[in-house]
């Protein structure tokens, strides 16, 4: 199994993953990490990327994926994954890929954004939401609130992940 952590920038992918894949045991892939470097500097210049910018990076994130279920290992890895087209690029890479989608308020994710050093400036925040599709309840995915504390959002993602594992 794989898990994405996704959400819009500044909602706590980051924090979430690297937490959920300590806690789990499992291999942990910061996404940002592995954007194109023309990306990097199309959003450290405030320019939002588009979908073509968005897809080789996709598709560096789906390779990881890929290659974790032929290693037989259990990730976790963060991606803004904004669209439903993006998710489902995601989950071609493998047979288990489920998603969370950290859900937090603009105010709250204006207010992260603007105390944090990052490569995306707090400007490009009203291109993600409004590029944002949360995922919908056919996907298989998990919505937490990332507004709620780390440990009861993880509390939250291992519950369903229970569950999940029974079903």
């Amino acid at each position: 199994m794989v898990i994405v952590v996704m959400g819009v920038s500044g909602c706590g992918k980051s924090t979430i993953g690297r937490s959920l894949a300590d806690t789990l045991g499992w291999d942990y892939q910061e996404g940002d990490d592995l954007h194109p470097q023309v990306n990097v500097d199309k959003m450290s210049a405030g320019i939002a990327l588009e979908d073509s910018d968005r897809w080789p990076w996709l598709d560096r994130i789906a390779s990881w994926i890929s290659n974790e279920g032929e290693q037989h290992r259990q990730g976790v890895v963060t991606c803004s994954a904004l669209k439903r087209s993006y998710r489902d690029r995601l989950r071609r890479a493998g047979d288990s890929v489920c998603f969370v989608y950290i859900r937090v308020s603009r105010a709250e994710l204006e207010r992260r954004t603007q105390q944090r050093l990052h490569f995306m400036p707090p400007s490009l925040l009203d291109s993600q939401l409004q590029t944002l599709q949360e995922p919908g309840p056919d996907e298989r995915a998990l919505t937490v609130s990332g507004e709620e504390t780390i440990d009861t959002m993880l509390g939250s993602i291992r519950h369903w992940l229970d569950l999940h594992d029974k079903h």
